[in-house]
Order: C-alpha cells, then structure tokens, then sequence
C-alpha cells in the first residue's frame, strides 16, 4: 500500500515518531518532519521495514527535501523517572520545540499522545507505514539513535550495542547478568528475566 502524502492537503503537517522505547539501554530518540505535499520517493517506509542500508540511504534525501525536520532524545536517567511512554511524547515535543517552521497539524504514530502547546494532532496507528512525513520521522530517529548506540558500543563493548543497539536480545542479558548494569541501562525496566538474579 502506497504511503499517503499528507491527512489534510490544506495543512502544514509534521509527522511525528519515536525510535527505542522497547529498549533496556540508552536514549528515545523521536524526530518531526514537515515534506512538501509534492514529496516522492518510492523506498520510503516505515523504518522497521527497511534494511539498515535502505535507511541511511534515505536520511540525506528526507534531510534535504524537508521543509523543516528536528531529531531530539531523552535520556535513560529520564526515562526511569517518568516512564517510557512520557518521555516518547517528551521527546517529540522536544523535536517539534526545535522546528523552524511552525506546523498547523501533528500526524502521530500511535494511539497516544501529550497536547502539545495549543496544536491539533491526530494519532495514527501503525502510522508510520501509512503517511510519508511519519515514515520519514520514524527513519531519523531510527538512525540517529543507531549512531548514539554505535557510538557508546565503543565505550562499552561487553553488551553488543553496536548489532542489538540496546534491545533486550541474549548477549546484552547474558553481558548485564555477567558485568551488570552501567549508567547507560534503563533501571526502571526489567534488565533480566529473573530481576532477583540482577544484584543493583
């Protein structure tokens, strides 16, 4: 099904999306981006299915046919204090906070959303694989928090950031559950199957 290029032709619209929330370690990243209705190109999706290649192929075009775009984060420490789901809304109003152009309508990916200022917003589930300005949210922060997990891989080596990118697959369990947590890793969430096995 061919992505929708815009919910109301008459609008400045910004799609909005997240990328991590299902994460142990590390950031949300979300992103706000505002195409022109005109905006075309075929390999555009939903981030989660594209390749890798395919989305960092894309982040330069989406960077450079934008008529604004902002990619904003909320840290681990953030996340334990407010939960997973506010620091989602959180992060977007940080991307929408940093736009230089003031959109008149929010398309969000989900069921659920914070009022942002005195701007009218519309949730879309599954919305990044149905309107081209939420999938191109969806690959920026896709990608840049990929760059931020790549990035502290180095730092940490142990936990396999730089494939997993801080979801909860085997090696990151097995590397929390043998060096246990650092001050990257969501304490607010269960890092192990068994949370009695993690000693905090």
């Amino acid at each position: 099904m061919a992505l929708k290029k815009f919910f109301d032709k008459n609008l400045i619209e910004a799609g909005c999306d997240e990328a991590g929330r299902g994460c142990l370690a590390g950031p949300v990243f979300a992103a706000a981006v505002i195409l022109p209705k005109n905006f075309r190109n075929k390999l555009l999706n939903d981030s989660k299915q594209l390749s890798e290649a395919e989305r960092y192929r894309l982040r330069p075009i989406i960077e450079k046919s934008a008529i604004a775009w902002a990619v904003a984060e909320v840290d681990n420490v953030e996340i334990d204090e407010i939960n997973i789901l506010n620091a989602s809304f959180l992060g977007m109003h940080r991307a929408l906070d940093k736009l230089n152009v003031t959109p008149e309508l929010l398309l969000i990916d989900g069921n659920r959303f914070n009022k942002y200022k005195e701007f009218r917003h519309e949730c879309i589930i599954e919305g990044d694989a149905k309107f081209m300005s939420i999938a191109a949210a969806s690959i920026l922060a896709k990608t840049y928090r990929d760059d931020f997990m790549k990035k502290m891989a180095l730092k940490y080596p142990a936990y396999g950031w730089d494939t997993n990118m801080g979801y909860g697959t085997r090696k990151h369990r097995d590397a929390i559950q043998q060096h246990g947590p650092n001050e990257l890793h969501r304490m607010s969430f269960r890092l192990l199957p068994s949370q009695m096995a993690l000693e905090l």
